[in-house]
């Protein structure tokens, strides 16, 4: 017979409800601090901590380069999911990093280029304004596109168009960006060139920079004031993949498999630490406490848990195997505590799939989860990198999974081995900008935890109290026994976040 068979059953978000604690001054909505750990940090680094516990899940439908540069704004990450080719992946990550950075590392051009050599490099990088530097990087001057016209200009050096040093405002070894604001408003400049004591340049500061950070407080960035992204990479060509994601700088990644408790994560988790031990890894999917084991000591510093209860994921069906969410929650968060009390590692969890309401994401949380990941919320916004399509007078995006022959394409091509589909292909209601819609996700989340008595997710996992909840319960939970006009779905159906 089996080796171990389970009698309880296996829970899921929906069966559980939160108990209220008790409210005070210092869990008020307005005092609650939604910040979690993205990874381990052995030196509690700043740049490992997310501002909201919500990531976007590693899909084609839902994470490209512009999800996440706006959830980066606004204080997640969008997992850049690897289901693409290592070049595309790599240029995704790219843009994310050089995207309106602080501290800019600048394409820097010699005095004595021509206008002419210098607009070619303009039309291959982008960039409009260079700093002039001689051999040893000594900062020169500033040449702007409003220093020169090409058909005037086009025979001219660079050193003599450029506004030279002694006409531009620097910044001695500054690294705070509010006094870098505080030198541009005084000189009335756009852009801020730092140098070093010996006026070797160091990097460029722009004005709009400044604003776009200033008008996104929740920002999650690197030590260098560039938002942080994150990339998936499979089992397959981790090699290759991984060695392009760290030479754009990737500050985190994860090693996605459907079943992560497998030598394959093992081998390709152990390469990356040998090779590149600066790179932090999350490790998943995995669903039980012995899982979890097994990825912190090959060296995880965060595990996905979850299996087959994605809205579009069909594993349970397909091969039997998986666990209801609030289970395997519930198990592996237990082990993670025993293993922080041995250790003093704290290891965070993240919640994916079967996550499709506020009420989800804040039930995961108290269960022991630090953040959750989700595909379809992401896959609904303008961000996404789907188009909008127009279904029966509604305005709607494509959404499928990673398992999906869709999305799988690209395995089968390269490594001949789909056999069969573990995810589906669908639709999902367009919802707008992402901005528009987290806020009021987020406040939900607040008022949840100020209910409970907590100030912080940490607080929020000592302090919450939960009970299984019948069916009539749930439907006593909805509206009900009362007409309400043009609905005929139930509440939470309807994208309830």
């Amino acid at each position: 017979m089996a080796k171990r068979i389970i009698y309880e059953p296996s829970r899921t978000l929906l069966e559980f409800r939160l108990l209220p604690g008790l409210t005070t001054e210092y869990s008020t909505i307005d005092k609650i601090s939604l910040q979690t750990p993205l990874v381990y940090s052995a030196d509690n680094e700043k740049k490992y901590k997310l501002n909201i516990p919500i990531v976007a899940a590693a899909m084609q439908s839902v994470s490209g380069d512009r999800m996440g540069i706006e959830l980066a704004k606004l204080g997640g990450v969008a997992f850049i999911f690897c289901s693409q080719s290592v070049e595309k992946q790599a240029e995704m990550i790219k843009k994310i990093k050089s995207h309106k950075a602080g501290f800019v590392n600048p394409k820097t051009v010699d005095p004595e280029m021509t206008i002419a050599e210098m607009y070619e490099i303009r039309e291959k990088t982008g960039y409009s304004t260079f700093p002039v530097v001689d051999d040893k990087n000594v900062f020169m001057g500033l040449l702007s596109k409003y220093d020169y016209d090409l058909g005037l200009h086009g025979n001219e050096t660079v050193g003599e168009r450029m506004i030279v040093k002694e006409n531009c405002e620097v910044g001695i070894n500054i690294d705070d960006l509010e006094e870098a604001n505080n030198l541009l408003l005084q000189s009335h400049k756009s852009v801020l060139p730092i140098l070093d004591k010996e006026g070797r340049l160091l990097s460029l500061v722009f004005r709009k920079d400044i604003n776009d950070h200033l008008n996104n407080p929740d920002e999650v960035h690197d030590d260098r004031k560039r938002l942080l992204a994150v990339a998936a990479v499979n089992t397959h060509d981790y090699r290759e993949r991984i060695k392009a994601l760290a030479a754009e700088e990737v500050d985190v990644i994860s090693v996605d498999s459907s079943d992560g408790f497998s030598v394959y994560l093992q081998e390709t988790v152990e390469w990356s630490l040998a090779n590149y031990p600066h790179i932090p890894l999350i490790g998943g999917n995995i669903i039980t406490a012995e899982a979890f084991r097994f990825l912190v000591k090959i060296g995880c510093s965060a595990v996905k848990i979850g299996m087959g209860g994605g809205s579009i994921c069909i594993t349970q069906e397909q091969k039997g195997t998986g666990r209801g969410l609030a289970s395997s929650i519930i198990d592996v968060a237990q082990e993670r505590d025993l293993y922080y009390q041995e250790s003093g590692r704290y290891i965070p969890l993240i919640a994916d799939g079967g996550v499709t309401s506020t009420k989800d994401i804040t039930i995961a949380l108290a269960l022991g989860a630090d953040y959750v990941m989700m595909g379809r919320y992401f896959a609904r916004m303008e961000e996404s990198p789907t188009n909008k399509i127009v279904i029966n007078n509604r305005v709607m995006k494509p959404y499928w999974g990673e398992g999906s022959a869709k999305a799988r394409e690209w395995v089968e091509k390269r490594y001949h081995q789909m056999k069969f589909v573990e995810g589906v292909e669908g639709f999902v209601e367009y919802s707008g900008r992402l901005r528009d819609n987290l806020d009021e996700t987020l406040t939900k989340i607040k008022a949840s935890m100020s209910t409970c008595g907590a100030a912080d997710i940490m607080e929020f996992h000592q302090k919450a109290e939960l009970e299984l909840i019948s069916a009539l319960s749930i439907r006593e939970g909805k509206a009900h026994d009362v007409y309400i006009p043009g609905e005929n779905k139930a509440p939470d159906s309807n994208n309830n976040f």
